[in-house]
Protein backbone atom coordinates (compact mmCIF):
# COMPACT_ATOMS: atom_id res chain seq x y z
CA UNK A 1 0.00 0.00 0.00
CA UNK A 2 1.39 3.40 -0.98
CA UNK A 3 2.01 5.55 2.08
CA UNK A 4 2.44 9.21 2.96
CA UNK A 5 4.86 9.61 5.88
CA UNK A 6 4.56 12.84 7.89
CA UNK A 7 7.59 13.84 9.95
CA UNK A 8 6.42 15.61 13.10
CA UNK A 9 8.56 17.43 15.65
CA UNK A 10 10.39 20.59 16.54
CA UNK A 11 13.63 21.84 14.97
CA UNK A 12 16.57 19.74 16.10
CA UNK A 13 14.42 16.76 17.07
CA UNK A 14 15.96 14.45 14.49
CA UNK A 15 13.16 14.48 11.91
CA UNK A 16 15.43 14.70 8.90
CA UNK A 17 17.74 11.99 10.20
CA UNK A 18 14.77 9.66 10.67
CA UNK A 19 13.26 10.73 7.33
CA UNK A 20 16.50 9.71 5.58
CA UNK A 21 16.29 6.29 7.23
CA UNK A 22 12.66 5.89 6.17
CA UNK A 23 13.62 6.94 2.65
CA UNK A 24 15.87 3.91 2.39
CA UNK A 25 13.60 1.51 4.31
CA UNK A 26 10.56 2.27 2.15
CA UNK A 27 12.23 3.21 -1.14
CA UNK A 28 10.38 6.51 -0.75
CA UNK A 29 10.89 10.03 -2.01
CA UNK A 30 11.78 12.45 0.79
CA UNK A 31 10.70 16.06 0.38
CA UNK A 32 12.13 18.69 2.71
CA UNK A 33 11.43 22.41 2.32
CA UNK A 34 14.82 23.24 3.85
CA UNK A 35 16.62 21.34 1.08
CA UNK A 36 14.81 23.23 -1.68
CA UNK A 37 14.93 26.63 0.01
CA UNK A 38 18.65 26.41 0.68
CA UNK A 39 19.25 25.31 -2.93
CA UNK A 40 17.45 28.42 -4.18
CA UNK A 41 18.21 31.06 -1.54
CA UNK A 42 21.51 29.80 -0.14
CA UNK A 43 22.47 28.87 3.39
CA UNK A 44 21.63 32.18 5.10
CA UNK A 45 18.61 33.87 3.50
CA UNK A 46 17.45 35.63 6.66
CA UNK A 47 14.28 34.98 8.64
CA UNK A 48 11.98 37.09 6.45
CA UNK A 49 13.01 35.42 3.17
CA UNK A 50 12.96 31.99 4.79
CA UNK A 51 9.45 32.52 6.13
CA UNK A 52 8.26 33.88 2.76
CA UNK A 53 9.65 30.85 0.92
CA UNK A 54 8.30 28.13 3.21
CA UNK A 55 4.59 28.05 2.27
CA UNK A 56 5.11 28.20 -1.51
CA UNK A 57 7.83 25.54 -1.27
CA UNK A 58 5.62 23.23 0.77
CA UNK A 59 2.78 23.77 -1.72
CA UNK A 60 5.05 22.78 -4.63
CA UNK A 61 6.32 19.79 -2.72
CA UNK A 62 2.76 18.68 -2.02
CA UNK A 63 1.95 18.85 -5.75
CA UNK A 64 4.91 16.57 -6.42
CA UNK A 65 3.99 14.31 -3.50
CA UNK A 66 0.43 13.93 -4.77
CA UNK A 67 1.70 12.89 -8.20
CA UNK A 68 4.14 10.41 -6.69
CA UNK A 69 1.48 8.89 -4.44
CA UNK A 70 -0.86 8.57 -7.43
CA UNK A 71 1.94 6.68 -9.20
CA UNK A 72 2.26 4.29 -6.26
CA UNK A 73 5.46 5.75 -4.77
CA UNK A 74 5.76 6.32 -1.02
CA UNK A 75 6.48 9.91 0.03
CA UNK A 76 8.01 11.39 3.16
CA UNK A 77 7.13 15.00 3.93
CA UNK A 78 9.71 16.48 6.29
CA UNK A 79 7.65 19.58 7.12
CA UNK A 80 7.47 19.42 10.94
CA UNK A 81 3.67 19.27 11.08
CA UNK A 82 3.26 21.29 14.26
CA UNK A 83 -0.55 21.31 14.41
CA UNK A 84 -3.16 18.59 14.53
CA UNK A 85 -5.13 20.44 11.85
CA UNK A 86 -2.19 20.40 9.44
CA UNK A 87 -1.53 16.70 10.07
CA UNK A 88 -5.19 15.86 9.46
CA UNK A 89 -5.30 17.95 6.27
CA UNK A 90 -2.42 16.03 4.77
CA UNK A 91 -3.78 12.68 5.93
CA UNK A 92 -7.11 13.52 4.29
CA UNK A 93 -5.30 14.49 1.09
CA UNK A 94 -3.45 11.17 1.12
CA UNK A 95 -6.68 9.23 1.68
CA UNK A 96 -8.31 11.05 -1.24
CA UNK A 97 -5.47 9.72 -3.42
CA UNK A 98 -5.92 6.19 -2.11
CA UNK A 99 -2.81 6.32 0.08
CA UNK A 100 -2.37 5.35 3.68
CA UNK A 101 -0.61 7.71 6.09
CA UNK A 102 1.66 7.55 9.11
CA UNK A 103 2.70 10.30 11.51
CA UNK A 104 6.27 9.83 12.73
CA UNK A 105 6.55 11.91 15.90
CA UNK A 106 10.14 12.56 16.93
CA UNK A 107 9.77 13.40 20.61
CA UNK A 108 12.96 14.97 21.92
CA UNK A 109 13.54 16.46 25.36
CA UNK A 110 13.86 20.28 25.39
CA UNK A 111 17.42 20.23 26.77
CA UNK A 112 18.54 17.93 23.94
CA UNK A 113 16.83 20.21 21.38
CA UNK A 114 18.70 23.23 22.77
CA UNK A 115 21.99 21.29 22.73
CA UNK A 116 21.52 20.13 19.13
CA UNK A 117 20.49 23.58 17.94
CA UNK A 118 23.49 25.17 19.67
CA UNK A 119 25.74 22.65 17.90
CA UNK A 120 23.98 23.45 14.61
CA UNK A 121 24.78 27.14 15.09
CA UNK A 122 28.49 26.22 15.27
CA UNK A 123 28.68 23.39 12.72
CA UNK A 124 26.29 24.90 10.14
CA UNK A 125 25.30 21.63 8.40
CA UNK A 126 23.99 21.95 4.84
CA UNK A 127 20.27 22.64 4.38
CA UNK A 128 19.73 23.61 8.02
CA UNK A 129 18.85 26.98 9.43
CA UNK A 130 19.87 28.58 12.67
CA UNK A 131 17.31 28.49 15.46
CA UNK A 132 17.85 30.58 18.57
CA UNK A 133 16.78 29.56 22.07
CA UNK A 134 14.05 32.26 22.09
CA UNK A 135 12.72 30.97 18.75
CA UNK A 136 12.70 27.41 20.06
CA UNK A 137 10.79 28.54 23.17
CA UNK A 138 8.24 30.40 21.04
CA UNK A 139 7.78 27.50 18.64
CA UNK A 140 7.57 24.95 21.46
CA UNK A 141 4.61 26.90 22.84
CA UNK A 142 2.87 26.68 19.44
CA UNK A 143 3.62 22.99 18.85
CA UNK A 144 0.70 20.58 19.33
CA UNK A 145 1.90 17.14 20.37
CA UNK A 146 0.17 14.36 18.46
CA UNK A 147 -2.39 12.36 20.38
CA UNK A 148 -1.91 8.60 20.68
CA UNK A 149 -4.74 8.19 18.13
CA UNK A 150 -2.86 10.34 15.59
CA UNK A 151 0.12 8.00 15.79
CA UNK A 152 -1.89 5.02 14.64
CA UNK A 153 -1.14 4.35 10.95
CA UNK A 154 -4.17 5.12 8.83
CA UNK A 155 -5.09 2.85 5.95
CA UNK A 156 -6.45 4.33 2.76
CA UNK A 157 -10.22 4.43 2.73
Amino acid sequence: MVTLHLMCGLPGAGKTTRARELELEHRAVRLSPDDWISAVLGPDPGDRALDAARDPTEALQWELAARLLALGIDVILDFGFWSCEERETYRDRAAALGASSVVHFIDTKPELLRERLARRRVDRPASTYLVSDPQLAEWSALFQRPTPEELIPRAAS
